[in-house]
């Protein structure tokens, strides 16, 4: 354990002497509700309630469970709850693994309401991480997103409100048209994070697929009564737009992403809406996009009543590794040199945190721009200079080393180093190539869950320390073994930037091969046409080219299938891939994935040595580390007397003026109640599934609670309850 807990208390001691608290942006009130998704306006996860504290957290029991696990007998979709719930007036509102909305009493876990979006079945579905809740005067109503709808849910009762758009639904495609010759209903859009509200507007970013059918990931602004789009920020900007120039010419009627999935915050006095990007699409080749790639992989400030453009900050210009702007950002007041600073604080992918001043977008800490390899793959032109903050320090390695490979046993430090003589690890920014590369920042450092500030400037920041190995390969050497299929061509431009080219899977993509007798071709054709967590709809697929795939990936003989005589010619396994209409190579990359999954051991655990993953405290005022502990362990190998190696973690912290940081997250199943000064351990509780999803506190007639998402998935068994604590 790496820690500075003497540094912390001589922070603490002088804050509280000396200083008032600072003033958060928030609409959490006295902190007795968790209104907002992260909390409050500023996404601190923060509560100011201290009932449970140091002294008593190990008192902590569960004082009611909710199933909302109904949807996996209905056939919707298995277990996996990201969300995080919300409570405004002793009512706690959440979704299920199925996307049926509920309202529960939070001091009981009584259901008052529920309900279920069963009309739209048919379209892709998202992963919901959490809910908007608005009221004005009697107007009570809970905004929330199914695939590419978003409804308007009255909160007294759970019907919808029909003056909102259309019967109480907005089409997410809304807007995203704007300056372009071509229908774009057919692209998967969805919204995986809430909105946040500022007056009578809802701002909202989206989720889109990360390949060449990309839909654009503008900014959108609904009115929160009628539904009415009122304004839209072009992430990839048109003639016109400033930041047009850093593309080619044109690219916008190509290129699609730019997104903001992982939500964003809200500085309500100054009326400015803070939020993060992700890459452009299509991932890992960029030789269509030559250029810095504005408004992509930006911490960016708009205008929340126009969505006029106020600032940005890039902090990757063409990115090549998928390193989305991945949580949300953080607004809070920090001391620089005996005054007080407004900051709004991005941690990422690659373990960086970016400390903004909040008006102007410039660094409180010095970042160097450094030179970075350019040797990329035919066509491509990565950007010769990429950012290095100098403070804070990294909370996630950087480069992978010999000296990192893991040592849990020397049979698996040999099979590792085997691996790695294939591939190039020497730099974070090496671009992608044939040969293979290991790199870190992809599904590494900060996840969707977030983190949590406490009002004396201290961040809160799990985070996963998983090298990945990256190889690509090019469409051409494909063709030059001989025509490509319509079934082949299909899966190399829709599925193989996740599943590999061979269909091998690896990480959190599961494997595409040996499906036959598993899946039936029309349960593989619903999840190509409706998505299923993470995985997108494939909506622009025609339903002739959805069965092509569909037979493609289950191995069928593509022309025997006699009950589909419509069907029998694209069935025919050598047609080749070369007719204008539907060329499946349209906008495709000229090179694509062939392999994208973890480094590991011959017995699937991470190939660095531990810790895997780890629970860090950050001081914002000077940027030094205070402590960094592992979180969470793998009990199978702690029986084995390899304990305290972390997992891989996704959900965030809740932090307590109690004193305490809350966090589930990890493979083992557990919650965890730390320290926040030190980092100790002070509680933990077995989850009847893993908490990947982040908690709440609140309190109702004077009773502290916490609850806590337990859905389960990403490999593990799936779950679909809520849990509450209490003392």
């Amino acid at each position: 354990m790496r820690t500075r807990a003497g540094l912390y208390a001589a922070v603490m001691t002088a804050f509280l002497s000396g200083c008032k608290e600072p003033v958060m942006n928030q609409t959490a009130g006295n902190g007795t509700d968790w209104p907002v998704y992260g909390g409050n306006s500023a996404g601190n996860r923060y509560s100011p309630l201290r009932q449970i504290n140091k002294e008593n957290v190990r008192n902590l029991k569960v004082v009611w469970t909710y199933d909302a696990a109904e949807a996996e007998k209905e056939g919707q979709r298995a277990g996996q709850i990201q969300c995080q719930p919300i409570v405004v007036d002793g009512i706690l509102y959440g979704t299920t693994p199925g996307l049926k909305l509920f309202a529960l009493r939070a001091d009981t876990g009584e259901q008052v309401w529920k309900f279920s979006p069963s009309g739209d079945r048919t379209r892709g579905k998202n992963t919901s991480r959490g809910v908007v809740y608005r009221e004005k005067n009697e107007d009570k109503r809970i905004l929330y997103t199914v695939g590419p709808t978003l409804y308007a849910i009255n909160a007294r009762n759970g019907v919808p409100v029909k003056m909102f758009g259309k019967q109480g639904k907005v089409d997410l495609h809304e807007g995203l048209d704007t300056g372009l010759d071509k229908d774009v209903q057919s692209l998967s859009v969805t919204a995986t994070s809430p909105g946040v509200l500022y007056k009578d507007l809802l701002i909202m970013g989206s989720s889109v697929s990360e390949g060449g059918d990309a839909a654009p990931g503008h900014i959108r602004a609904f009115n929160v009564v009628t539904g009415r789009l009122e304004w839209i920020f072009r992430t990839i900007p048109q003639p016109g737009d400033a930041g047009y120039e850093t593309w080619p010419e044109n690219a916008y009627t190509k290129i699609g992403g730019a997104n903001n999935w992982a939500g964003m915050v809200l500085d309500e006095e100054r009326g400015i809406v803070y939020f993060g990007t992700g890459s452009p699409s299509s991932d890992f080749y960029g030789g269509n996009r030559e250029g810095e790639n504005l408004y992509a992989n930006c911490i960016m400030a708009l205008d929340a009543a126009t969505g006029k453009y106020i600032w940005h900050y890039q902090t990757i210009m063409h990115d090549l590794w998928d390193r989305d702007i991945s949580c949300p950002p953080n607004l809070t007041t920090i001391t620089v040199g005996g005054k007080e600073k407004d900051v709004v604080v991005q941690a990422t992918k690659d373990g960086l945190v970016y400390v903004l001043d909040r008006d102007t977008g410039k660094s409180v800490f010095p970042v160097e721009e450094r030179p970075v390899p350019v040797n990329g793959l035919p066509g491509e032109h990565p950007w010769p200079v990429q950012k290095y903050p100098l403070k804070p320090e990294p909370f996630s390695r950087q480069v992978l080393t010999d000296a990192d490979i893991t040592d849990i046993s020397e049979e698996a430090r040999t099979y590792v180093k085997e691996q790695l003589k294939k591939y190039t690890y020497a730099h974070k920014f090496t671009p992608p190539d044939e040969k293979g590369t290991v790199l870190f920042g992809y599904s590494g450092g900060a996840e969707w869950g977030g983190n949590a500030i406490d009002t004396g400037g201290i961040l809160y920041q799990n985070a996963n320390e998983e090298p990945w190995i990256l190889q690509m390969v090019s469409i051409d050497s494909f063709k030059a073994k001989g025509p490509v299929s319509a079934g082949q061509g299909l899966y190399l431009k829709n599925c193989a930037m996740c599943h590999g080219t061979e269909r091998e899977g690896g990480g959190q993509f599961p494997v595409l091969k040996g499906l036959a007798g598993k899946f039936s071709s029309e349960e593989v054709h619903n999840i190509i046409k409706n998505g299923s967590g993470r995985m997108p709809s494939f909506q622009h697929l025609s339903e002739e080219d959805t069965r092509v795939l569909s037979a493609y990936i289950l191995d069928m003989p593509e022309a025997a299938d006699k009950q589909q005589d419509k069907h029998r010619k694209v069935f025919e396994p050598d047609k080749p891939v070369n007719n204008a209409r539907d060329s499946v190579f349209g906008f495709q990359p000229e090179y694509v994935v062939k392999s994208w999954k973890q480094l590991q051991d011959a017995e699937g655990y991470p190939g660095i040595k531990p810790p895997w993953g780890t629970m860090n405290a950050i001081d914002l005022n000077s940027g030094e580390t205070l402590w960094s502990v592992p979180l969470g362990e793998y009990p199978e190998l702690a029986a084995r007397g390899i304990k305290a190696t972390g997992t891989d973690n996704y959900g965030g912290p809740v932090v307590t003026a109690g004193g305490l940081v809350f966090i589930a997250a990890t493979k083992d199943e557990k919650i965890r109640a730390f320290d926040k000064e030190t980092g100790e351990v002070l509680w933990e509780h077995q989850l009847p599934a893993a908490g990947f999803a982040t908690p709440v506190t609140y309190e109702v007639n004077g009773r502290q609670y916490l609850v806590i998402a337990a859905g389960g998935g990403r490999g593990l068994k799936t779950g679909g309850k809520y849990v509450a604590f209490g003392l």
